[in-house]
């Protein structure tokens, strides 16, 4: 009888463990991606001070005729970015004489016109700004000059970049 129970337990158990497995269930999920239009960004118009003179200020607006002009020809449409500048801080001249700049001002629009888009300050950081529906964005970027009232002559350059990223 003893050896009878000891079969009987084992048949038991593995029935049990049977059971158990034929209940198991399980289930899909699709895996998906949706790969962006990758990013084209373009510096079309330099900043352009044109002559300044010393100790006189001189300030380009995102609507004068001397302001920097960026565009994303290529995106995703109707995608949301990030901009973001490197801006410097002085412009570099003869005998690395520095010339200030600063009170950087930006505008951007869907549409290649300074009407109708967001205005926004450049060196504050990231600025959220939503493609066109054709994947565009024009960016126009203005700034004031300081020279000292000894300002050494001659020609003054830096480069200002702009980073464009979705988010």
């Amino acid at each position: 009888m003893n050896r009878f129970m000891k079969v009987s337990t084992v048949l038991a158990l593995a029935l049990v463990a049977t059971a158990a497995t034929a209940q198991a269930q399980s289930a899909n999920i699709n895996v998906t991606a949706n790969v962006f239009q990758a990013l084209t960004v373009v510096g079309n118009s330099n900043l352009d001070f044109g002559n300044v003179f010393p100790g006189v200020n001189k300030t380009i607006g995102v609507t004068d005729a001397g302001a920097g002009k960026y565009s994303v020809t290529v995106g995703q449409a109707g995608a949301n970015v990030n901009l973001s500048f490197t801006l410097p801080t002085d412009l570099v001249g003869p005998a690395a004489a520095l010339l200030p700049v600063g009170s950087w001002t930006g505008h951007w629009a869907t549409t290649d016109v300074t009407s109708g888009g967001t205005s926004f300050t450049p060196s504050a950081g990231n600025t959220p700004a939503a493609l066109s529906g054709g994947g565009l964005l024009f960016v126009y970027m203005g700034a004031q000059v300081s020279p000292g009232a000894a300002q050494a002559a001659g020609a003054y350059t830096a480069v200002a970049t702009m980073t464009v990223a979705y988010f």
